[in-house]
């Protein structure tokens, strides 16, 4: 783990949720806290590379996994992981670690789609959003038509068999390394089955909600990998002009920036969010 990086759960009123916390490893944290949210079958180990240079910034940040992904534990009920119940979930955690102040929210590709339910609802106290490597509705291309398959597959495959036959192959054949296969068979096996089929049937049916966007007056940072094979970079980049938001484009980076250049990431994420409280503050 990343100096100044912990592991830690967080309880609250619906339910208890696994997070990485980081800090500032000298001085205190005199910015306002970030929440950062997982993408469909991700977890907060997404966000590791970019946590301390983030918390260096002077502010606590947090990555969370979802109710039902990893090492957050989920119901069997399948409208837990809509995204408007998911995205209340995130109104609660936000207002658990921000204590009174602003949170700066993220979401990375399908926490995109939930944290805008977020953002929509406005119960949480925020004070900018981030979309990273997410679109104004379902996705669309090779990540859409991998998505139905694993979900045709899903209940008479299984998600073991569906790793063994599919997923371990595929990466074995990009040169992941053994460590990380092994973490991301765990990863896998651990999410809920039922919320798997659910998020994934959020992640291809959303609808384009970005004109209800445009009324809230958030701060907003549309943030892609130059190569996303998730949504188009194209239709990220309307998404943007749509929104009259701050965009930035990650030069060799595709659905992970956080992952595929996380330096890159973390000095855009810290001046966007240093711009956006300045603003608030100077009102």
């Amino acid at each position: 783990m990343p100096p100044g990086v912990t592991a830690q759960r967080i309880e609250t009123p619906v339910g208890g949720f696994a997070v990485l916390e980081a800090r500032p490893t000298t001085g205190v944290a005199e910015r306002w806290p970030a929440l950062l949210v997982p993408g469909y079958t991700g977890s907060k180990e997404d966000f590791i590379a970019i946590l301390q240079t983030l918390a260096q910034a002077g502010r606590r940040v947090f990555a969370i996994d979802l109710r039902g992904q990893f090492e957050s534990q989920g119901p069997e009920d399948p409208a837990a992981y809509s995204c408007a119940a998911l995205g209340g979930d995130v109104d609660v955690i936000a207002s658990t670690v921000g204590d009174g102040e602003p949170v700066h929210l993220l979401g990375h590709s399908f926490g995109g789609l939930v944290t805008r339910e977020s953002v929509l609802d406005g119960t949480a106290k925020l004070a900018s959003y981030t979309l990273m490597s997410s679109g104004p509705a379902g996705i669309v291309g090779p990540r859409e038509h991998a998505g139905r398959t694993m979900l045709a597959e899903l209940p008479t495959h299984g998600v073991e068999r569906i790793w063994s036959e599919r997923l371990e192959p595929e990466a074995l054949k990009a040169g992941v390394p053994d460590d990380i296969i092994a973490f991301l068979r765990r990863r896998l096996l651990a999410n809920s089955p039922t919320g798997l089929l659910a998020m994934g049937r959020a992640v291809l049916d959303a609808t384009d909600r970005v004109d209800e966007l445009c009324q809230t007056g958030l701060a907003t940072l549309i943030l892609y990998g130059e190569h996303d094979d998730g949504w188009p970079p194209t239709l990220q980049a309307e998404m943007a002009d749509r929104l009259d938001a701050d965009c930035v484009v990650v030069p060799g980076a595709a659905h992970s920036p956080a992952v595929e250049a996380p330096e890159t990431t973390a000095a855009a994420l810290t001046r966007f969010w240093n711009a956006a409280e300045s603003e608030i503050l100077h009102r």
